[in-house]
């Protein structure tokens, strides 16, 4: 009896296996079927969307591509305005503010590389060449002296851009703007850019579309802010760009801007995501002759919240020091 049981035992355990495998086997099959449709689904959807997709600015050509810029206003004073690393549409995400800025400066919206409506390019994404477009980019606009302001990673930029063309600049205006000497992590994107290949970010921001898009349904220009973020999410010169900054940000240790020029940085005073964020913003300007430091309440996209005092104090501090 013992024999027989334990053969009746073993037949099962072998059919539990079986069973088992094919449950596996089965959930393998419909994840990989699922993943094919997303990823199917989204690429036809792209296709249909980029002809929806609303032209604005204009294309300079640069280099191996062509760069889009919004050139706005007519002030006496002229702002370059550069976006944060992986904005999908710089001049949407800013155009609040710049609606503001633009009745007393021009104000200029650079759309890098990757971003925007500006094409891909081939060249490498480092912080020399990214500065280096940016130059290219005020000369064919035929700037002669101006303020470079900007958000997020365009601090690390716009520090190094001081280095090779202060005599043009008039100051920097940081908008909760990297420094120099903050550490850096590194991210790897290629989880990210499997779930937009099979259509999971998509189907993310169908879900919660205010919240993965920072802006409103009620404003005008949603639409149009899901389709660029669609288009542009994880695209490859972004990609390329974040790698990049692992190499970046190393080489930029210790920069400052020169003694002489004038610095205003907005901070957001409760930014969690790093330690000492408004003490390192101080030590960057601890050396300048003429800085202010503006702590403001609310998380990273300051200009998303606190447009009307930032727009007040960017006054202020060019009518002093411009």
């Amino acid at each position: 009896m013992s024999k027989q049981k334990s053969k009746q035992g073993v037949s099962r355990g072998k059919r539990l296996l079986k069973r088992a495998g094919k449950i596996m086997f089965g959930i393998i099959l419909t994840l990989i079927l699922i993943s094919g449709s997303g990823y199917i689904i989204n690429k036809v959807s792209l296709k249909r969307e980029a002809s929806q997709i609303k032209v604005y600015g204009e294309k300079i050509p640069l280099f191996d591509g062509e760069v889009n810029v919004v050139d706005i206003g007519k002030g006496e004073e002229t702002i370059v305005l550069l976006p944060g690393q992986g904005t999908a549409s710089p001049y949407l995400d800013f155009k609040p503010m710049v609606n503001e800025l633009k009745k007393n400066y021009r104000v200029i919206v650079v759309e890098p590389f990757g971003y925007g409506l500006s094409s891909q390019t081939n060249r490498k994404r480092s912080v020399a060449n990214i500065t280096e477009e940016i130059h290219e980019i005020v000369k064919t606009l035929g700037l002669k002296k101006y303020t470079l302001m900007g958000h997020s990673i365009a601090g690390l930029y716009a520090v190094n851009y001081a280095q090779e063309y202060a005599d043009e600049m008039n100051g920097f205006i940081g908008i909760d703007s990297s420094v120099a000497n903050q550490p850096w992590p590194g991210i790897d994107m290629r989880p990210l850019d499997f779930l937009k290949e099979i259509g999971v970010l998509r189907a993310m921001i169908k879900v919660n579309p205010e919240s993965a898009l920072g802006m409103a349904k009620s404003n005008s220009d949603f639409e149009q802010m899901r389709l660029i973020t669609l288009k542009n999410m994880s695209s490859r010169n972004l990609k390329e760009e974040l790698k990049e900054l692992d190499t970046s940000f190393p080489a930029s240790r210790g920069l400052m801007y020169p003694k002489d020029m004038p610095v205003l940085l907005f901070v957001a005073d409760n930014d969690q995501s790093m330690a000492n964020w408004i003490k390192m913003h101080e030590d960057q300007i601890s050396n300048l002759t003429t800085s202010k430091l503006v702590p403001l309440k609310g998380t990273h996209y300051l200009h998303h919240t606190q447009t009307p005092k930032i727009v007040e104090e960017v006054t202020l501090f060019t009518e002093r020091n411009f």
